[in-house]
């Protein structure tokens, strides 16, 4: 039991004025025949050594129950709830309607009534994906009013545009799962967008005038030549051998990534991308081995021409056995001209 505050007030137990605790106490109590344990609030008073709850308090305390409940059955708790509505900046009453649920479900789940499963994994949806949001607003639209739409759709574009990398991260990981267990083509190392940002960060800061196809040609030979040392790539990143040489499977996807920052000049008319490591830059994926293994490759390749890293690459056994357009396998890292 534990005193919250006290204050001087009216006291609904003795009728007097003098002051009166608030107590926090840990009950034990059974919803859906299922035990919780919550905490409850009381005013207790000393003149007449009662315990009692005002409207306020039994309210709060109802909702404090229902939530212990919500999170034993993993169930968003009444809080949980309304962030997700306030996320969007949207009424109880809109809400509901854009969702096709009653009017007052939103105003329910908000305070005494728990949600069943199926409206929380809606609602757990809609916090994780503004996209989805936005067709449901699109969708149910003639439901809410014009001016309403149109402040709720702002918002969630918002909030969508601020989601992009985890999209971005989606899509790639989407393009990998038909590779998911081919460690000939993995390296026997599952995909890690994490290091594979850092690594590029890593090797903008260490290679002046890193433009897109060396890059992409320095990424190749750290994660072959450490498969060649230690059995395993770096990143997980899967290559295809193009006329260019070696690239990742989401090339575009990954450099578009948080973390990764570039410059779009123009060469010989071109639209081209020079990389540069972000402000800031600090290493806390890559392990030792790692780095160790990507300055041997930026110490032998990293002052070389984008022509001539491909150059050289066109004359490793990888890439002059595997055909134009398919994935490159590991098994090649033997023979590659770097130790």
């Amino acid at each position: 039991m534990n005193i919250i505050n006290k204050v001087v007030q009216l006291c609904l137990s003795c009728m007097e004025i003098h002051e009166v605790q608030r107590i926090e106490t840990q009950e034990k109590s059974e919803f859906k025949n299922t035990p919780v344990t919550y905490n409850a609030l009381y005013e207790f008073c000393k003149n007449t050594g009662e315990y009692l709850q005002n409207e306020d308090l039994i309210k709060a305390n109802d909702i404090s129950f229902k939530d212990a409940y919500r999170s034993k059955m993993n169930l968003l708790t009444s809080s949980e709830v309304m962030a997700v509505r306030d996320k969007y900046r949207v009424s109880q009453k809109d809400f509901s309607d854009i969702l096709g649920w009653g009017q007052a479900t939103m105003t329910r789940y908000e305070n005494h009534q728990v949600q069943d499963e199926a409206h929380d994994e809606i609602l757990r949806k809609l916090d994780s994906d503004p996209k989805w949001f936005i067709e449901l607003l699109n969708k149910n639209q003639e439901a809410i009013s014009k001016k309403a739409f149109s402040k709720y759709l702002i918002r969630a574009n918002e909030l969508f545009a601020g989601e992009t990398d985890i999209y971005l991260t989606d899509s790639i990981y989407a393009m990998y799962a038909k590779y998911f267990g081919n460690g000939d083509l993995t390296g026997e190392c599952d995909l890690n967008l994490t290091k594979t940002v850092e690594a590029i960060n890593y090797i903008a800061k260490n290679v002046d005038n890193l433009f897109k196809v060396k890059l992409m040609k320095i990424l190749w030979y750290s994660d072959f030549l450490n498969y060649k040392r230690y059995r395993h790539s770096i990143t997980g990143l899967v290559y295809c051998s193009l006329q260019m040489g070696a690239v990742p499977v989401g090339r575009d996807q990954i450099i578009s990534l948080k973390g990764v920052c570039f410059d779009e000049i123009l060469v010989g008319g071109d639209l081209a991308y020079k990389f540069k490591a972000v402000e800031g830059f600090q290493i806390k994926a890559l392990s030792h081995e790692d780095i160790k293994t990507i300055d041997d490759v930026i110490k032998k390749y990293g002052h070389m021409t984008k022509n001539k890293i491909v150059e050289v690459m066109h004359l490793e056994e990888a890439y002059q056995r595997t055909e134009r357009n398919h994935p490159i396998s590991y098994k090649y890292a033997s023979s590659l001209s770097i130790d």
